[in-house]
């Protein structure tokens, strides 16, 4: 009895060797041969982005390119670039400066991208290159007849107004000190009302009336499905998610042809731009390849 457990466990510990071996190896293609890997988190406009870096470097170079979309959240992708698993991904400069180097939030996008980019080759031996141009962070949305009504065109509108409007948003948002509360101190607003619903729900809630004006992802497809319009955050209250590729120093240096063909998509998406490609997956149910291919070849760049 003792040997047949022994062995059933000798047996199980060779398999999670093996096991940890296979699924490290997924992962290491780029250092396995001269195919790069860009991964992407787990999110629709990330797949989009990996596939659309993957066909821009593939199409521009004549370089294999292996695309993991949905690898999953910011410590995994960063981890999987920085630690030589992979070359490259698509990160935000905010997320880079508070998630990943652990600093204070910042509301100036160019200081942001300014800190970002001088710190992360020095601490992680990684290069943010140009800036892709959208700014996925939070924003506050009205459809276009309140928009019309009031005369809204940027948040600080709102105050001759809030006291008529309802907001509609999630929990999280309406306790954040970075969300609804600290929006208010910083505007200056008195709303009517707000109320915490799933988030599933508030586009709904917006489009049928119930709210007034909901917070929203500034790149989110559904803004672009039901055609809602985006208050300019005039203030500067939210913290500031600029796109743009991050690669792998060593893998520049291997490819140096990479930089000027990333580089290509410096200010060529904004955040509308943005939105409706993520709807064209969320809503139109197209494949993120295909979208990304579409959009290359729109704007000339394969």
């Amino acid at each position: 009895m003792k040997k047949g457990m022994l062995r059933e466990i000798g047996f199980l510990m060779l398999a999670l060797v093996v096991t940890t071996i296979v699924g490290c190896s997924s992962l290491t293609g780029s250092k396995a041969t001269d195919e790069i890997t860009v991964v992407g988190k787990n999110f629709t406009e990330q797949d989009i982005m990996a596939n659309l870096v993957g066909v821009l470097i593939e199409k521009n170079t004549g370089q294999k390119v292996s695309v993991k979309s949905f690898l999953g959240g910011t410590d995994v992708c960063f981890n999987a670039v920085k630690n030589g698993n992979a070359d490259a991904y698509v990160e935000y400069t905010g997320t880079g400066l508070v998630n990943i180097m652990g600093e204070k939030v910042m509301s100036d996008p160019q200081k942001v991208y300014e800190k970002v980019k001088a710190a992360f080759p020095q601490k992680y031996k990684l290069e943010w290159l140009e800036p892709i141009g959208f700014n996925n962070t939070y924003a506050i949305a009205v459809t276009q007849e309140t928009a019309q009504k009031y005369n809204l065109k940027k948040i600080s509108d709102l105050q001759a107004v809030a006291n008529k409007l309802t907001f509609g948003t999630e929990q999280e948002f309406l306790e954040r000190a970075d969300g609804l509360k600290g929006l208010k101190e910083t505007y200056k607003l008195n709303f009517k009302d707000a109320k915490a619903m799933d988030p599933g729900l508030k586009y709904k809630a917006l489009v049928e009336g119930q709210v007034d004006l909901i917070d929203a992802f500034s790149t989110d497809g559904m803004l672009v499905k039901h055609n809602l319009v985006i208050l300019e955050d005039d203030k500067n209250f939210f913290p500031p998610y600029y796109a743009a590729p991050l690669v792998r120093i060593e893998t520049l240096k291997k490819h140096p042809e990479l930089e000027e063909v990333l580089n290509k998509l410096a200010g060529k998406i904004d955040d509308r731009e943005m939105a409706t490609l993520n709807a064209q997956v969320d809503v139109e149910k197209k494949k993120a390849k295909d979208v990304a291919e579409a959009w290359l070849k729109k704007e000339g760049l394969i």
